[in-house]
């Protein structure tokens, strides 16, 4: 424990130093470093692959779930992926010193809102080894140093990954610090991180497991960003196109069913009930996925293979090949629904009637809600950002995408020619 202290300790105190090189470093050094992380990945996919399979064959011996398998995995595809994130990163407008606002107040003092970095942000996340290269870029082109502590079944991808990210601050003449990986599985670098590193750590972005996530809520010293969960809903209206409604509802499920994006319950409108059901559900059947329903959908499938919904299943991210199925009184029904259940992360509506879907846009309150396309554009490169940390269901700093933007903070600068304030 005392070794593990002094460890993360230590982090902290090279991570304030970096952290201070790193807010006064101008966009072209970032951007360099980049670029050469970047071309790091790609030089390296073979070995990056090999350190990934090493790790998938720990995970399968230990039985993780597929869901985690799937978020675990990597292939010549990802790692480009990852390049080209870090590639796009490389290309936004560099935050930093931006002014947001100004103005003149009538005794000549001009004030203007400055953008500037968070500062120090430690990354806790599990099994996806993307999430290396897409913090540690996005805290490097915010100006933030990072302190990432990844999962132990990914422990080698995310050394691998990490080696590409310090080539690249070694180009750039920045110094290493900048992006640190946790070297130790041990469990008690997490608590540290939570309960020991104030002085050092701004913030926490938590992502991973609801478990993990409470856990960083309930214990960090320091504020979090956090992304609980994403229990995502797709309402399919009375005045949807039925062709695309399944193309964006087999999409929102089964394009990858281990992601937050992924939907985990389909609304139908009780008007189009009849029409529409058996073609939704049938098409979720035949593709693979397990449909839990209520008893009015059952009745109108008519399918055996379809099983009852429980109260539960309206609550649950599955994270896998399953869908719960509700009919409900058009969109207001579809409203109340997702206000009960939901997790106020990603909901869509397919409907050709306009008014209906600025009637869903406006009143459901989530991070993110969507007109006739997929959940699974909840994605921060899909938002253009390049990457995302995370997608935060929170109300305050930060919500939806976590990106460049949204890793920055403000302060005030005030000029003045000798302005007094008055007794």
């Amino acid at each position: 424990m005392t070794e593990v202290r002094e460890l993360m300790q230590q982090m902290g105190r090279q991570a304030v130093a970096a952290a201070a090189r790193l807010a006064m470093a101008d966009a072209a050094t970032k951007n360099r470093a980049l670029l050469a992380a970047a071309a790091a990945l790609r030089a390296q996919c073979k070995s990056l692959l090999e350190a990934n399979a090493a790790d998938m064959a720990e995970a399968r011996a230990a039985a993780l779930s597929a869901a985690l398998l799937d978020r675990l995995a990597l292939d010549a595809q990802r790692v480009e992926a990852m390049a080209r994130g870090l590639e796009e990163i490389a290309r936004l407008p560099d935050p930093i010193g931006t002014v947001s606002a100004e103005w003149t107040r009538p005794n000549g003092l001009r004030i203007q809102r400055v953008r500037v970095p968070l500062g120090v942000i430690g990354i806790i996340y599990e099994s996806r080894p993307n999430v290396t290269a897409d913090a540690g870029a996005l805290c490097l082109k915010s100006g933030n140093a990072a302190i990432l502590r990844g999962g132990s079944e990914s422990g080698r991808s995310n050394a691998a990954i990490h080696a590409c990210l310090l080539a690249g601050l070694e180009a750039a003449g920045l110094p290493a610090a900048c992006i640190q990986l946790v070297p130790t599985a041990d469990r008690a670098a997490v608590g540290e991180m939570l309960g020991g590193m104030q002085d050092y750590i701004d913030v926490l972005v938590p992502r991973g497991g609801k478990s993990l996530v409470v856990r960083v809520q309930t214990e960090a010293r320091v504020p979090v960003i956090a992304h609980l969960e994403g229990n995502c809903h797709v309402y399919v209206d009375r005045d949807a196109d039925a062709a695309m409604a399944i193309a964006i509802v087999l999409n929102s499920k089964l394009r990858r069913t281990g992601v937050c994006g992924a939907a985990e319950t389909l609304l139908i409108d009780r008007a189009a009930a009849p029409s529409l059901v058996q073609a939704l559900v049938g098409a979720l059947l035949e593709a693979g996925c397990e449909v839990r329903a209520d008893e009015g959908v059952r009745a109108l499938v008519g399918d055996a293979r379809v099983r009852v919904a429980s109260e539960q299943d309206w609550y649950t991210e599955f994270l896998d090949a399953i869908i719960a199925v509700r009919v409900v009184n058009g969109v207001d029904g579809a409203i109340e629904h997702i206000a009960h259940y939901g997790s106020a992360h990603t909901e869509s509506i397919v409907t050709g009637n306009a008014a209906t879907a600025e009637r869903f846009l406006a009143r459901v309150d989530s991070a993110i809600v969507l007109h006739n396309a997929s959940t699974q554009f909840a994605d921060g490169g899909e938002f253009g950002m390049g990457a995302e940390i995370g997608i935060s269901t929170d109300r305050f700093h930060a919500r939806g995408p976590v990106g460049v933007e949204q890793l920055t903070s403000y302060k005030y600068v005030l000029r003045g020619a000798g302005q007094v304030r008055p007794g």
